[in-house]
């Protein structure tokens, strides 16, 4: 006989997976396709009404699929996250390990520039938002963090969630600044990247 409170239905995350309807794959891919052009044009604060609007589909359909702005994020920005842990896999090749982290710092604040808005989004410490490309990113990027300071190069006390809000803060500054956009850009990034390396 057995004792104690009788186990409770599985988790969200632990029920087996339904696979999509074909209708529901066709809205979803729609709603991805039409964020993405309107994150480009508009930026990541673009009116889910809008986009929900132009995929032909009703706002409940978009949060049905994607609950919270976030959500739409993290799948639209699915790819390029991808890429990037991908580069970060590639650069654990280098020779010079700081350099290596500086060339996917980088590529990190290229991929925060491409959409007014993400690179603020990716700064924020709240780790509800935007989870998954979050989590994907920080592992990628302490790879080559902690290579980088098990070589010396890097000061010991430097975490990768500090680096990336640095860079991503730096691509915000930039895009405050149109006038001198590139010339920001580089100046920020350059003391930023000076301010990790470790000293004699």
């Amino acid at each position: 006989m057995t004792t104690g409170k009788q186990a409770g239905p599985p988790a969200a995350e632990d029920r087996p997976q339904r696979p999509m309807r074909a209708d529901a794959r066709r809205n979803y891919e729609r709603l991805l396709t039409e964020a993405r052009q309107a994150f480009v044009v508009h930026g990541t604060e673009a009116p889910l009404e809008d986009i929900a609007r132009h995929a032909g589909v009703g706002i409940g359909t978009l949060y049905r699929h994607f609950p919270n702005r976030y959500a739409l994020m993290d799948a639209v920005f699915e790819e390029e996250t991808l890429a990037l842990t991908a580069r970060a896999g590639s650069l654990l090749e280098a020779e010079s390990p700081i350099t290596a982290l500086q060339e996917w710092l980088r590529a990190y604040a290229v991929y925060s520039a491409q959409y007014r808005g993400l690179a603020v989004a990716l700064m924020e410490a709240d780790e509800g938002r935007m989870p998954a490309c979050k989590g994907a990113l920080t592992a990628a990027g302490d790879q080559l963090l902690v290579r980088a300071q098990q070589a010396g190069e890097v000061r010991a006390d430097v975490a990768v969630a500090d680096i990336m809000r640095l860079t991503s803060a730096v691509v915000v500054a930039a895009e405050r600044n149109p006038t001198d956009h590139r010339g920001t850009f580089q100046r920020l990034m350059d003391l930023t990247l000076d301010g990790y390396r470790a000293r004699p």
